[in-house]
């Protein structure tokens, strides 16, 4: 067993981090974060030096890394700011259904060009009426004259209003029973006609980055068009979700890397009482228990990235690893605003804007409470 990082993986981390903190700035990120804007000029340059689907297979753009060297890059991103680091980590959202279920044909007029930063990438999965139960879709796909017709909605589609192209999770089998054995992925481009997307307003935290409701109106695109095996779909979704979750956890893992550098670095320079907080034992012991379950969140979402690498699907794990991850999140980012008082409360600080942009870890791709449902069906026996 080794616990230690490749020196591949050290100098990409590094790499990551360097670009973060030199393009990263303070500025920029509330520029954004108020005008609810996606940071394309930073986008462009991290796709520039390979960071955005360095996953995928060299022939169709990326470096033919790993899941764990995709982790290392978000973390380090969403350490140096929360916004900003999210928001590209996003950019090829889904993009995976594609490197795995794909034609070649789709593979080659896709993935290069999420690589290049030529396209943004989504996933359409979430409905109005289900929520996180995407065993069931009102969103219908049928055929006609070869084509496929698509109707229905979805709801907070992360890139919604921005993708240049949408996986779209339909029934296209409404006899299926269950109904998830009838359903397929199909591919639908931004300006398809009767597609239209519109953003749901404003948000708690990950202001930078479009969250959408989408409609389709009798939307027609080609049979070619279908992503993966016809009544598939929910499985291609549920196996990229084993990989993505992975992916939310680094974010997560990385937000409170943030909050917690920001909030250690306060407590040794701010004194009260003619001491250094950091000198007070409740302080030391609020950074021991920040810091403790950080690495604890490092060390699961680590061996979960690790293992997927090693071609083993465990959904169990990834669940813990996005729980996991999101809980500590959350919990670092408040201690960290209470660290620094009201001070923490303000925009300045940055710390606030950790804990808003932390909350989302515990509610998308499926909520903490979700991800305990997966884990729990492992361990309670059936009757």
């Amino acid at each position: 067993m080794d616990f230690e990082l490749s020196t591949e993986q050290k100098d990409i981390q590094r790499a990551a981090r360097s670009f973060a903190e030199g393009e990263f700035t303070r500025e920029l990120a509330l520029k954004h974060e108020r005008e609810h804007s996606f940071p394309r000029e930073i986008w462009k340059k991290a796709c520039e030096l390979g960071f955005m689907g360095l996953h995928f297979p060299e022939e169709y753009g990326g470096q033919g890394l790993g899941v764990m060297e995709n982790v290392l890059v978000v973390e380090e991103f969403c350490r140096v700011d929360s916004g900003i680091g999210t928001t590209l980590a996003l950019a090829d959202f889904s993009s995976e259904i594609v490197m795995r279920h794909g034609t070649k044909e789709q593979k080659k007029r896709y993935l290069p060009a999420v690589a290049s930063g030529k396209m943004i990438s989504a996933g359409a999965f979430t409905e109005p009426n289900h929520g996180s139960d995407i065993t069931r879709m009102d969103t219908r796909a049928v055929k006609n004259n070869g084509q496929w017709i698509i109707n229905g909605s979805k709801i907070f589609i992360t890139n919604g209003e921005i993708a240049d192209f949408h996986i779209v999770l339909c029934q296209v089998d409404p006899d299926a029973s269950p109904s998830y054995r009838g359903m397929a992925t199909i591919l639908v481009e931004k300006g398809t006609e009767g597609f239209e997307a519109k953003d749901v307003g404003e948000k708690m935290g990950i202001k930078m980055t479009s969250t959408a409701e989408l409609s389709f109106n009798d939307v027609t695109v080609p049979l070619e068009n279908l992503v993966g095996v016809e009544n598939k779909g929910f499985y291609h979704v549920l196996e990229f979700f084993d990989e993505s979750r992975i992916e939310i956890a680094a974010t997560a893992l990385g937000i409170a890397q943030g909050a917690f550098n920001r909030a250690l670095a306060y407590s040794e320079e701010r004194e009260q009482f003619g001491r250094r907080l950091a000198d007070f034992q409740v302080t030391q012991h609020k950074l021991a228990d920040m810091a403790t379950a950080i690495e604890t969140a490092r060390l699961i979402t680590y061996k979960a990235a690790w293992n997927y690498d090693q071609g083993r699907i465990d959904p169990v794990l990834t669940s813990m690893a996005k729980y996991v991850a999101g809980r500590t999140a959350v919990t670092v980012a408040d201690e960290a605003i209470q660290i620094l008082g009201g001070y923490g409360y303000t925009t300045e600080y940055e710390v606030e804007r950790f804990y808003r942009d932390a909350k989302i870890a515990e509610i998308y791709e499926g909520t903490r409470e979700i991800q305990k449902n997966t884990i729990a069906s492992k361990l309670v026996s059936k009757k």
